[in-house]
């Protein structure tokens, strides 16, 4: 029994200083080596840029709906599934209002990241389709050829982690900043 309770202790204290320390230690620095946008980093303005925002007015993009109301202390989803009545009438009444501020815009032709919230409630990026499908909209309202504003979705897409790794995105708050920027130039 001695033989067996011995070597189960070494192990059970070498996983202890391992995992709890060696381990620790290992993502800490990790983390640290990766640009600092994981975290709540202010911009010039005061607005997180890691935070989802909600825009409505037309002259914006608009960000990714949020189950918790873009509130990041209460961070979550709305955990109802994509068969709850009450969810599909949310889905559908979004898709509504989308379709009534974008009348050239088809039904089908909606990205899923529009209409749906995240996981977290407060994801501050949109596919470059959900940006692109935006443009008429913004560009009759603030009265932009197209072609400025698709140049400015090119230099805000975030481009996959080493080209591989995750879709590419744009954070909605840059922008709109930038679309801010280039309208008060004119």
């Amino acid at each position: 029994m001695k033989n067996k309770i011995l070597p189960s202790i070494r192990l059970t204290l070498v996983c202890l200083v391992f995992f709890c320390g060696v381990y620790s230690l290992i993502v800490f620095g990790i983390s640290n080596l990766v640009p600092k946008k994981c975290s709540f980093a202010k911009n010039e303005k005061g607005f997180y840029e890691n935070v989802g925002q909600h825009f409505t007015s037309d002259k914006y993009f608009w960000s990714r709906p949020s189950a918790v109301v873009y509130n990041a202390a209460g961070s979550g989803g709305s955990n109802k599934g994509p068969s709850n009545p009450e969810y599909l009438a949310e889905v559908q009444a979004r898709i509504d209002t989308f379709l009534k501020r974008n009348p050239e815009v088809k039904k089908e032709d909606i990205p899923s990241d529009l209409v749906t919230a995240s996981g977290s409630g407060i994801d501050p990026n949109i596919s470059v389709q959900a940006a692109k499908v935006q443009v008429k909209r913004i560009a009759k309202t603030r009265n932009i050829n197209e072609a400025i504003i698709f140049q400015i979705i090119e230099q805000n897409t975030e481009k996959p982690l080493l080209g591989l790794l995750g879709p590419e995105k744009i954070n909605v708050l840059n922008l709109n900043q930038s679309i801010d920027n280039i309208t008060n130039l004119k």
